[in-house]
């Protein structure tokens, strides 16, 4: 499918958009666009996981449930056509990773707010055959989607914590270094079957797609690292929250609808997704979403006794869905990105508070009522309070 998203191509397309100077003729390209009422929900998305509860709600009518008419969700080949069709409001909900919501919105101030998050976990390291521990990557290479991934930011937690520096552009690592390197998801895995690279670190289901094929393992799944950490978020416009606010509440609620009947139709929704289903919405084998979505109590078990699950106590699903945007998971986002290793500028993350960003990226007035409205937290398997203490166990 050529596939761009972080190739290098992209990576500089992506870098070149998010300033202020390259989305400030997007943004005014959107704010002299005509403003209906009634405009449909346009969805933007890459043919990954992580656009399930877009996928899903289109799928199954959920938005006309609602009220509200949807146009056939957009597939796009790279985040930077993602991106600069947003902004410019080509398309109007999207899910972008956590981290690129906080540079959209600081680093080029973007006009536009996570409403939800879209999934969580959804990731993993996954190694060649003879990788025994974390450890065994020192002197090595591991390819990651980009600087600006919940990808990055996990991998080099468990570097750190396992006497290992991240390095970039280093023609000799040293026996305590990993050479980080930025490779696209589709490469990944060939990539790895060619011992171009010891690992990668990604989302689904391209760590799925190396076991299946036979090149690679599991070492560690992001979300045993942190606990039901956000990986992909629902971003939309401002304008569309305060001028729309109505239209708003009904794309929220059938987002959080079709993340309760995600949970309770795992199998479904792997086909739904594939290249069978009837909307081709990826170009991923049934058999591989499967083993994402609705993986067999004997993979469960094989990983606990592998180590790729360390914490059998979280009863993590490699993939799950929940909506709320907890305000702690911001704040420690946030602080991981200022000590996160990254290549270009990243100087908006210096004077950006943690707390500030927690209040201002999110505006959970919207997935608040959805969720009252549809069995609450409780539905989610979540206790009933919208605060909690993230924990990271590398």
């Amino acid at each position: 499918m050529n596939e761009e998203y972080f190739s290098r191509r992209d990576i500089v397309k992506l870098s070149a958009l998010l300033t202020a100077a390259g989305t400030l003729p997007l943004i005014d390209a959107f704010n002299s666009r005509a403003f209906a009422a009634d405009e449909p929900v346009k969805i933007g998305y890459l043919p990954i996981t992580d656009a399930t509860p877009l996928l899903v709600a289109h799928a199954n009518g959920l938005f006309e449930a609602e009220g509200i008419t949807a146009e056939k969700p957009v597939l796009f080949r790279s985040w930077s056509q993602l991106v600069e069709a947003f902004v410019s409001g080509q398309v109007n909900v999207v899910h972008v990773l956590s981290p690129i919501a906080v540079w959209a919105r600081y680093g080029s101030k973007v006009p536009a707010k996570v409403v939800a998050w879209n999934h969580t976990a959804g990731s993993a390291l996954t190694v060649s055959k003879d990788i025994a521990s974390v450890k065994d990557l020192g002197g090595k290479t591991i390819a990651i989607p980009f600087w600006y991934s919940i990808h990055n930011i996990v991998l080099q937690e468990l570097l750190r914590a396992n006497g290992l520096t991240p390095v970039t552009k280093k023609a000799a690592v040293a026996a305590n270094e990993v050479n980080l390197v930025i490779l696209p998801p589709p490469d990944m895995v060939p990539a790895l079957a060619s011992k171009q690279i010891a690992g990668y670190i990604v989302a689904e289901p391209f760590n799925a797609a190396g076991e299946a094929l036979g090149v690679g393992k599991i070492l560690r799944f992001t979300g045993d690292v942190w606990k039901d950490h956000a990986c992909c978020v629902v971003l939309v416009h401002e304008r569309n929250l305060d001028e729309r606010a109505d239209w708003s509440q009904k794309v929220v609620n059938a987002l959080v609808k079709a993340q309760i009947w995600t949970r309770a139709n795992r199998a479904e929704t792997a086909k739904l997704l594939s290249k069978d289903g009837a909307n081709k919405y990826t170009p991923h084998a049934v058999e591989v979403l499967t083993k994402v979505l609705s993986p067999e109590k004997t993979d469960v078990a094989g990983y606990v006794a592998s180590g790729a699950i360390l914490h059998e106590d979280w009863h993590a699903q490699r993939i799950d869905f929940q909506p709320y945007p907890y305000p702690s998971y911001t704040e420690e986002l946030v602080g991981l990105l200022k000590k996160t290793l990254v290549e270009g500028d990243k100087g908006f993350l210096e004077a950006l508070d943690p707390a500030f960003a927690a209040k201002d990226l999110v505006n959970d007035s919207f997935v608040k009522k959805a969720i009252a409205a549809n069995g609450g937290l409780a539905a989610f398997g979540l206790p009933e309070q919208f605060e909690r203490k993230e924990v990271i166990a590398t």
